[in-house]
């Protein structure tokens, strides 16, 4: 009698499941334990990571940094493949990020006197809330009582107004003659800024939405962050070389997992599948698949639109539906979009002869001094700046409304608004500027763009967003939640047949309870469920 080797199926060919792939391929290899298939529904590997080429430079338009290089996986493999040095220009972000030049709208260059307070002091309410630091030094949360449920916009505004209170600040008629701001608005503008650049690192379209609790579990790996200079795609294509010819199929995209709860009752049904395998993928060209256990990688997004009482076959469902334990979890954790948006500058402008770091103070009401040549889907990014000094390539950060609506928005539009707005801020701050740091800008035409390529993440239905983050109302827990594999555990019983048990596993950023929404969260999620079957299987040396 011929016994099938137990058929492991990864739904998604990304970080997790590239790396879940690699380890139980490196076993299987040797003990021909497993026969092993990974299934991406799109026709590139590499997930939310997509190594890309502008005006002739390296760029990412999904994963870009390496957060924190103490003891991170995916820093280990970059530097075992010397994928941290290149000879291309990429995207390194080198040099010039610790000295902006901050200009409000309407032109007026701020000194950096103004803005450092303001830097620090949301720098330091972020600290306080993440755990780094015992006190605010404003007064609010010292002692860490008093805090409750609340968001981590709500957190930091209070800071805000603490600090007001405590620094006696007073409006005033004008800074400097300038008629359009005084001092508490220019506050404001710089805390929402900062506020802002938050927003991309989260992913939430407002922090009001971010839970503040949760800030405190996150955990960052210890070190300098930094790019990768031969780009991230080169991590993965290294997890996937280990793979065989035709374990990666691409193109085809699951639209229902068939799975058998029953098994937690110790009952077998045919259900017609294959044999005795008690999961069956259903594709959307029509064909199928049985399989054992099936690990699914797919976002948070994807699983949130499945949930939805929805028919569109596109979507991807489970028959029967996910436990309501699950289908909870999922509704509750949060979800964002973070797009990134390249612009390149026309070889004939010569106002710079290298683009500044240029952070973004927008009046935050709705007043009249408001400039209307600023569209609203601008007003909410921090910064432009070039991708690396001399780069003529420039970047800039979207999250949430204004992320989603880029992505609508055609190129020549983008252009044409993008370089009005940045018009807009270059007149008239050569004299400001050179007061303030020494190294003017010149008095600028119209900003010359002639190219532009962006990120769409939200539209895009095998992803439908960026990452993941915990929203207020929900908590780390439902990410623990969101990883047990079904059948669940505990109702399994003993004489069930271990093809049976674990039928799906699930991996990906959304799953890692401390390192969530970055590379090597996924990473460690894989091999958490990589691990899992091998133990199951007693194959862990």
């Amino acid at each position: 009698m011929v016994v099938n080797k137990p058929r492991i199926v990864i739904i998604g060919a990304g970080m997790a499941g590239l790396t879940a792939a690699n380890k139980l391929y490196k076993y299987s290899c040797s003990k021909e334990a497993f026969e092993l298939c990974v299934i991406e529904g799109g026709n590139r590997i590499g997930g939310r990571i997509n190594t890309s080429e502008f005006g002739g430079d390296r760029i990412e338009m999904g994963a870009t940094w390496i957060h924190g290089i103490g003891g991170s996986p995916v820093h280990k493999i970059a530097q075992e493949i010397n994928s941290l040095e290149s000879d291309k220009p990429w995207e390194c972000m080198d040099g010039f990020l610790d000295d902006p030049i901050t200009i409000a709208e309407n032109g007026y260059v701020l000194n950096p006197s103004l803005v450092h307070p303001i830097s620090n002091l949301f720098k330091n309410l972020m600290d306080f809330a993440q755990g780094k630091r015992k006190s605010t030094l404003v007064g609010i949360g010292n002692g860490g009582d008093g805090i409750g449920n609340m968001s981590v916009g709500s957190f930091l505004r209070n800071g805000l107004e603490d600090y007001w209170e405590t620094e006696s600040r007073k409006e005033r008629d004008d800074v400097n003659g300038n008629r359009n701001w005084n001092r508490k608005l220019l506050e404001e503008a710089i805390f929402a800024m900062h506020e802002n650049t938050q927003r991309t690192y989260t992913a939430a379209n407002d922090l009001l939405n971010l839970d503040y609790n949760a800030e405190s579990e996150y955990v960052m790996c210890p070190g300098e962050e930094i790019t990768i200079a031969k780009g991230y795609s080169s991590i993965i294509q290294s997890l996937a070389s280990v793979l065989p010819s035709g374990v990666i199929q691409l193109g085809k995209k699951v639209a229902k997992i068939e799975w058998n709860p029953e098994c937690e009752l110790g009952i077998t049904t045919e259900n017609g599948h294959e044999g005795t395998r008690p999961v069956k993928l259903h594709f959307l060209d029509g064909t199928t698949l049985s399989a054992d256990h099936v690990i699914v990688t797919v976002s948070l997004g994807v699983l949130k639109a499945g949930i939805r009482d929805s028919n569109d076959l596109g979507m991807l469902k489970f028959n029967p539906p996910l436990p309501d334990y699950k289908i909870e979890a999922i509704s509750r954790l949060g979800y964002g979009v973070v797009n990134k948006l390249f612009l390149q500058l026309s070889p004939d402008y010569t106002d710079f002869d290298q683009f500044p770091f240029l952070q973004f103070l927008f009046h935050q009401s709705d007043s009249e001094v408001k400039d209307p040549r600023i569209p609203w889907w601008i007003r909410r990014t921090a910064f432009v700046s070039p991708i690396y000094k001399k780069s003529r390539v420039l970047l800039s950060w979207f999250a949430g409304e204004e992320a989603l609506e880029l992505e609508t928005l055609p190129n020549e539009v983008i252009l044409d608004q993008v370089s009005t707005a940045l018009s807009t801020f270059l007149p008239n701050s050569l004299d400001s500027h050179e007061q303030c740091n020494g190294n003017g800008i010149k008095n600028s035409s119209k900003l010359k763009l002639v190219k532009v390529l962006k990120s769409q993440w939200g539209h895009d239905p095998l992803f439908m967003g960026s990452y993941s983050y915990v929203a207020v109302g929900s908590s780390c827990s439902d990410m623990d939640t969101l990883a047990e594999p079904l059948p669940k555990a505990g109702l399994q019983l003993q004489s069930q047949s271990k093809s049976h048990q674990l039928q799906i596993l699930f991996a990906g950023e959304a799953t890692h309870r401390t390192h969530y929404s970055t590379t090597h969260g996924a990473y460690f999620s894989g091999i958490r469920e990589a691990n899992r079957l091998l133990e199951h299987y007693h194959c862990m040396d």
